[in-house]
């Protein structure tokens, strides 16, 4: 039995929801190509009747009624032409926010995604439902109809038209089995160098500062190099076989016009047939020429298809679930195996620990030792091999994200801020509460800073937050953290980029979470913001080594009055591992 919502469907479903438009145009490619034979039909009449009779009025009534005809046919041609518009457009509307969910989730399940590509594929795909190529497996249908006009003008010409297919046929066939291949290999290279080039970009400033532009450009090249001969052997092979059609065709008209010239001789029929007989098997043998002139561009629409269908696929939609209460922020790790995405070697073996509502919890341990991968495990953001993240008793994968999200703070390692203005940023782009705002701000003891900003809360932060410094945007992401007063927030080494004045300022917030009954989780290496932590985690090697009380904890590496008198001087696990 085949499920209405299975993932490997979903392309082809929303293509079927179409299916009526497709209809209507293939109604409309019916009356265009009937209208093609027009032209065939003036000039038989005016050979056989009108220059045979010298009659003005015949010719006068026959022109008007083909002109009619010819904007009937315009006509019916921009209507077929709106509807492939329209499909191509509700295509677009209906996949877009399902792809753009699938590239984050498949980023999220294997660490690299498909970038931006789904998008371009979308595109390509969108362009040809709208160009020639699609016109021409419309009009392909009509073929037969044309030689059977052929046939009862003269069985000869009939047969020559069967022959001139059949050799445009093969063509065809040379075309897709001599540039399917290279098409499909260049197109793989070219994605994976825009993924390569996508990469550098985004480390810019390190490469030019280093002096690594030029290999790392060097490197690209030699790929795109790649890509560029795969396209040319493939468009030299199109171009050869596309320009072998277009002359075949123009030779073929020709020679029937030869052989209608001979029958003429032959007194087998008139001039008029003759000259129609010409232009029809050219009308005939046009759809064939012009899937061969747009064969790349199917193929490229194919390969567009196939890695949609692919995508949808591996990516299924994200199951709806009812809606839970509000959490508390109470935390529970069962048995915890997690692996990073697309990886196979754990990096969590085991993992079993439970936090309180309202705790503080600092995680420390030596470089490597799976801290930042416990962060990304409470979150939900890494799926679980074995065991289950519960979040107040609830499965955290059982929680609908956009639910879920306002009651959390995250904090990530590397923080980027979006394209935007500060104020956006910490609202999370979602609409804009003034009042709110500066109250996350203030609460992340970040809004003098920010009023110290060019236009205040109205700053533009620029792409990836590249206006700011890094210790600006370490702050700015506590504050957006921190708003709408989450009952979670996990914050990644927050003071990696803070000098002393910012991460005094971090101390003050951290307590102003515990005041306010936050659950709090911090991955440190420094050991000045675990004052305020309530218990340790200690993580080696992706094991859970000890968990309890901070001064239980850290009395096994160093004196526990040091925390609070000389921040500076205490010694970590990860600095006394080193």
């Amino acid at each position: 039995m085949q499920h209405r919502n299975r993932p490997e469907d979903e392309l082809r479903a929303v293509l079927k929801a179409s299916r009526n438009s497709f209809i209507f145009a293939g109604f409309f490619s019916m009356f265009i190509n009937m209208l093609m034979l027009v032209p065939a039909l003036y000039m038989l009449q005016v050979y056989d009747r009108v220059l045979a009779s010298s009659s003005e009025s015949t010719l006068l009534m026959l022109t008007i009624l083909v002109v009619f005809l010819y904007l009937s046919m315009s006509l019916f041609e921009v209507i077929r032409s709106r509807i492939l518009v329209r499909v191509s457009a509700r295509l677009d509307m209906q996949l877009n926010p399902r792809l753009f969910a699938a590239m984050f989730d498949a980023k999220l399940r294997d660490g690299r995604g498909a970038g931006t590509q789904p998008i371009d594929d979308l595109g390509n795909l969108r362009q040809f439902l709208t160009g020639n190529g699609l016109f021409g497996f419309f009009d392909a249908p009509w073929v037969p109809v044309y030689i059977a006009v052929l046939f009862l003008l003269h069985p000869l010409l009939g047969w020559f038209a069967v022959g001139g297919a059949v050799l445009l046929f093969g063509l065809a066939v040379a075309n897709e089995v001599l540039t399917r291949k290279p098409l499909a290999e260049a197109n793989r290279l070219a994605i994976a160098g825009r993924n390569y080039l996508g990469g550098n970009l985004r480390n810019a400033e390190a490469l030019e500062a280093m002096g690594m532009v030029g290999r790392v450009q060097a490197r690209w090249s030699e790929r795109h190099q790649d890509v560029l001969k795969l396209q040319a052997l493939a468009s030299d092979r199109a171009g050869l076989l596309a320009n072998a059609s277009k002359g075949l065709r123009v030779a073929l008209q020709s020679l029937i016009l030869g052989m209608g010239a001979y029958l003429v001789i032959q007194q087998e029929f008139t001039a008029g047939v003759m000259i129609a007989g010409s232009i029809i098997l050219g009308r005939a043998l046009a759809p064939i020429d012009l899937l061969i002139g747009t064969w790349k561009g199917f193929l490229s629409a194919r390969s567009a298809y196939q890695r949609l269908h692919g995508l949808l696929s591996a990516v299924p939609k994200r199951p709806r679930f009812m809606s839970l209460p509000a959490p508390d922020g109470s935390v529970l790790l069962d048995g915890v195996v997690a692996t990073p995405p697309g990886g196979s070697t754990p990096v969590l073996r085991g993992i079993h620990f439970e936090i309180a509502a309202g705790e503080v919890v600092g995680v420390i341990g030596p470089s490597a030792a799976g801290k930042s991968s416990l962060a990304r495990v409470i979150l939900g953001l890494w799926p679980v091999v074995a065991g289950k993240v519960r979040l107040s008793g609830a499965d955290i994968t059982h929680w609908n994200r956009e639910e879920l999200g306002p009651y959390i703070g995250y904090l990530p390692q590397d923080i980027e801020l979006l394209d935007g203005t500060v104020s956006e940023n910490i609202a999370r782009f979602g609409e804009i509460d003034p009042e709110q705002v500066v109250e996350a701000a203030k609460r992340a003891q970040v809004h003098d800073m920010i009023l110290r900003l060019p236009k205040g809360y109205d700053t533009p932060v620029g792409e990836g937050g590249a206006v700011l410094s890094g210790g600006q945007r370490q702050r700015i992401g506590l504050a957006r953290a921190m708003y709408g007063r989450p009952v979670l927030v996990v914050l990644d080494e927050p003071n990696s980029n803070l000098d002393d004045q910012g991460e005094a300022a971090l101390i003050r917030a951290i307590n102003q979470l515990k005041a306010e009954g936050s659950t709090v989780v911090i991955v440190a290496h420094r050991p000045s913001v675990l004052g305020s932590v309530d218990k340790i985690i200690v993580l080696r090697e992706g094991l859970l080594e000890l968990f309890g009380p901070r001064d239980q904890v850290l009395s096994k590496f160093a004196r526990p009055t040091a925390v609070k008198s000389q921040p500076t001087a205490t010694a970590l696990p990860s600095q006394a591992a080193s």
